[in-house]
Parts: structure tokens; C-alpha cells; sequence
């Protein structure tokens, strides 16, 4: 946060910004300000109507008729398309990146604006010239002529806010732009960041992670069930404000602490190997025990977990349910085995988006629910309901499609469906990414309540506080190894970072 860089010039302005669509009031007279050289947080839960309003001001929805006004500059705009807001200054960043990763660096930065000769050609030695200015600009060190498709996630994000400047960005939203980073990555980041506001451009940074804002911003704005709910000064708030404001409500327990009674051993892998993505890997879990595996993006974890539930294949080394060696050779191995995986990705491997909440809840027992080739549905719908009061998952109906619920009832959906087998063992990968504060304590308190039905559970996690609230014992990784196990007063911030960094 650096509020020098702030000046007391108005770049964007919108007003009682109103948006219905059937049957949902999604912004209702909303408004929201920014400053030249500003950094501002747009917060709120799943749903509050934070995604709409970026769609609004980036030209890709209009507003309700006499919805509001939206002023970029002190002049009045009215965008039909995101092309007519980025030719006016005004540029989103979403978390899925628009660029064409088949062309250059060079040609992502200028598409739509190449340099040309005077026959009307592309003027590549111009082109090379002018991106390795802009490239130098934001200290991204690639070739102009490296295809974006080659480059890491966060160059990539690197190269959309080259873009940006080149077209004369007077205001940057970023939606969630670090959902795919490793912490270093946030760092380069954050300091693009503090250039972008040192030139005077207004920043509207989206994010459910609430180190991250205050971290960065200037100011807060919260959203709640669409409406305006709060506006503070970043310097002057405390997290347990901005999270009131959220939800309407203070969480007592932001972190719910397994108390669970520790019972046999139900995993145990010894010299667990597959080259180049870890080696020699040995840990174990009792059951009713919260066991976080901790490290870098990139060190190993999901492969483990992956490996674990028979996704991935080991060369070497055994794994152990309930002291028997078992061979784990595909995911139905496992899943016979009483071994439950919640994934990282849940929307594109836990769930079936275009599938109702019924059908999903309860596909993982399909194999089980036939009767002479018939569906069991009384079973079905049996299911669906006790997971629905036992979870506390929102949904309309049963036959609600999955991809319309908010992040955290998709969640609860995916823990639901493994939970329906009575696993013995359940990996949660990542279990709260991109959820919002009231939907992650939620699954916190859920993560202790399946510990203390007996439950073994395995929790990765790249938050520290996260793995630290949630976790018995922490077994941390490096390079694809084991670098450290921790529990009671060694969990320490310093010892974990010790761990994961190899710091001395």
C-alpha cells in the first residue's frame, strides 16, 4: 500500500448502477469510486455482484434502463463492447487470460494495433523494438518473439498488462490474478502493481484472499447481496470489519480446530516414488486426524494426493490401508478401498457443471444404485436431501444445474458425493480456492466435523494460515520430497517457511 501515489483526481466514477436479470436483482443502486494512482479492493462473497459490476464497467453488460451512470475521466461513457472501454482506457484482466497464445509476445502486446510500413505490411523491426520497450517497462525479461502459449501463467499475466499500457490504460481491473500464482509470482505482481499506480493508473483489484487486500489496497469497497455494504480506508480497517460487512455477520471461528479423539493408523505410504515428480515420500494418517501437506506450487503435493487416490502411477515404494499393502492401480481401486478425492480444479474434475445437484451428489455411488439395470431414485433423492441439511448447501431445488450455485455450495456438492461412499480416507486439494470468507470458515468447521466422525483426512493447502488453523500435523514438501513434519508447538510460521524454502 503506498498512498503517496494517490491524488485527489477522480479517474473513475460510477453511480446507482442497477442490473436485473430473471427473477434476480444482482446490483441494486450500486456505486463505486476511484483515484488516479489508487488501488482499490472490490470484496465481497459469491454472488455479491462483484462479477457484474467488472462486466458492467468493462463494456461486456449494460445496465438496467436509467440503471446508473458511469463517468471515466470526469466524462460521461455509455460502453456497448469491451473493445470501445479498452479504446477508452479502461481494461479488465480476468482470471482466464484473453490472450492468442499461437501468436508472439510482440503480437499479443500490439494485436489490433500492429506497426505498419507504408505498403500496408507489418513493420516487424518496429514491432521487436517497441515491445522490448514496453517488456523493459514492466521488467518482464522474454523475447518479443517467444509464443505466449511457451510462457508461464504469470508472464503471461505480465504480458496482458504490457498490453494495457500500450493502449493508454487509465484504469486496470484484475480479476482474482492471483488464483494461478506461486507467492513469488505474487510478488513480481504486486510490484507491476506499484509501477501501474506510480504512472497514475486507478486499480480495481478483485480477490477473495483477504491477506491479499490488505496487502495492496488503498481502500476498500465491500458488496453484499448486491448492494453497496461498505467503504473503508485500508490503513484504518481490521479484517474482522471487512468480513462483518461481507456477511452480514461476525465469524466467531474463522479456523475450526479438529478436537477429535485420534484412532488406528488408516494410511500409511512408505518410499513412495515416481521420478521427476517426487521420490521417497513416507507419511501416515489416523483416523479422525487432519493431516495438511504443505509447500510451493510445483513441490509435489497434488501428484502425492493424485497418486494416493490411483490417478497417477508410482514406480516404487508401498502404500498401507489399515496395515495391509494394498496396489492402488486407477481411481476405482481407491475408491473400493474407501479413498475419497476432492480436487483443486473442482469445475472441471469434481463436478459436471451442466448437471443438476441431485445427479451429482450422488454419482460417485451410481455403480451401487442399480436395480437390474434400473436407478435406484428414492435412493437418489434420499441421498441428495441428507447432504443437503448435513452440508448446509443452498440450492434452489435438486434440480438445480451445479454450475449456478455460488463457488462454495459447488464445494460442499463435491464433498458430498465422496461422502455418500463412507470413505475411510478423504483428500481435500486446495478445499477452499476461490471461495469467498463466510463459505471458507464453512468448510473449515466441515473439515473437523468429518475428522470427528472418524474420518482420516488429508488437507492441501498453499494458504499458511489455512494449513496451520486446519491441521493436526503438517508434513511439508520440497522439490518433490518430504523437507519437515510438524505438529503442537512446532507449527510456527518460521518453521514452515524453513521447510518449504530452504531457508536457514
Amino acid at each position: 500500500m503506498d498512498e503517496t501515489a494517490i491524488t485527489t483526481k477522480m479517474v473513475l466514477e460510477a453511480s446507482g448502477i442497477s442490473k436485473s436479470f430473471p427473477g434476480v436483482k444482482a446490483l441494486d443502486n450500486v456505486s463505486i469510486s476511484l483515484h488516479e494512482g489508487e488501488v482499490l479492493s472490490l470484496v465481497g462473497e459469491n454472488g455479491a455482484g462483484k462479477s457484474t459490476l467488472t462486466k458492467i464497467l468493462s463494456g461486456l453488460y449494460r445496465t438496467d434502463h436509467n440503471g446508473g451512470s458511469i463517468k471515466l475521466s470526469g466524462d460521461l461513457v455509455r460502453f456497448q463492447n469491451s473493445k470501445e472501454a479498452k479504446d477508452n482506457g479502461l481494461i479488465t484482466i480476468f482470471q482466464e487470460l484473453s490472450l492468442v497464445k499461437g501468436l508472439t509476445v510482440a503480437e499479443n502486446i500490439f494485436l489490433g494495433n500492429l506497426p505498419r510500413t507504408k505498403l500496408g505490411l507489418i513493420n516487424w523491426g518496429e514491432l521487436r523494438d517497441k515491445a522490448k520497450d514496453i517488456l523493459s517497462e514492466v521488467e518482464l525479461d522474454v523475447s518479443p518473439d517467444e509464443l505466449v502459449g511457451d510462457l508461464s501463467i504469470s508472464r503471461q499475466q505480465m504480458v496482458e498488462i504490457a498490453r494495457a499500457l500500450t493502449l493508454g490504460a487509465k484504469v486496470i481491473i484484475f480479476d482474482e490474478p492471483t488464483s494461478s500464482l506461486t507467492e513469488t509470482e505474487k510478488d513480481v505482481l504486486f510490484k507491476n502493481i506499484n509501477t501501474l499506480r506510480k504512472k497514475g493508473v486507478g486499480i480495481i483489484y478483485i480477490t477473495h484472499k483477504m491477506d491479499e487486500v490488505f496487502e495492496i489496497s488503498d481502500r476498500i469497497t465491500v458488496l453484499r447481496d448486491g448492494k453497496n455494504s461498505g467503504d473503508l480506508k485500508t490503513s484504518e480497517a481490521k479484517l474482522d470489519d471487512v468480513i462483518s460487512l461481507m456477511i452480514g455477520r461476525v465469524i466467531d471461528d474463522y479456523f475450526h480446530k479438529n478436537e477429535a479423539e485420534k484412532g488406528k493408523e488408516i494410511l500409511r505410504v512408505e518410499n513412495l516414488t515416481s521420478p521427476g515428480l517426487f521420490e521417497d515420500i513416507g507419511f501416515s494418517v489416523r483416523q479422525g486426524e487432519v493431516v495438511g501437506l504443505y509447500g510451493l506450487v510445483g513441490a509435489g503435493r497434488t501428484e502425492v494426493a493424485e497418486t494416493i487416490f490411483g490417478a497417477r502411477n508410482y514406480d516404487s515404494g508401498k502404500v498401507f490401508i489399515e496395515g495391509q499393502e494394498v496396489k492402488i492401480k486407477n481411481t476405482g481401486d481407491a475408491v473400493k478401498l474407501g479413498i475419497g478425492f476432492v480436487p483443486e480444479d473442482r469445475k472441471e474434475k469434481g463436478v459436471v457443471l451442466k448437471m443438476s445437484c441431485l445427479e451429482n451428489t450422488s454419482i460417485a455411488k451410481l455403480p451401487w444404485m442399480n436395480t437390474y439395470g434400473f436407478l435406484q431414485e428414492a435412493e437418489e433423492r434420499r441421498i441428495f436431501s441428507d447432504y443437503k441439511e448435513k452440508l448446509s448447501i443452498s440450492t434452489p431445488n435438486r434440480q438445480q444445474q451445479v454450475v449456478k450455485l455460488s463457488g462454495g455450495n459447488q464445494q460442499k456438492i463435491v464433498i458430498a458425493k465422496w461422502l455418500c461412499l463412507n470413505p475411510r480416507l478423504l483428500i481435500l486439494d486446495e478445499p477452499t480456492r476461490g471461495i469467498d470468507v463466510g463459505s471458507k470458515a464453512e468448510i473449515h468447521k466441515l473439515i473437523a466435523k468429518l475428522a470427528e466422525t472418524g474420518i482420516a483426512v488429508i488437507v492441501i493447502s498453499s494458504e499458511m494460515p489455512e494449513i496451520m488453523g486446519v491441521s493436526d500435523r503438517i508434513v511439508t514438501m520440497r522439490q518433490g520430497s518430504i523437507s519437515g513434519e510438524f505438529s503442537g508447538d512446532e507449527v510456527t510460521e518460521a518453521n514452515l517457511i524453513k521447510a518449504i524454502a530452504h531457508v536457514n
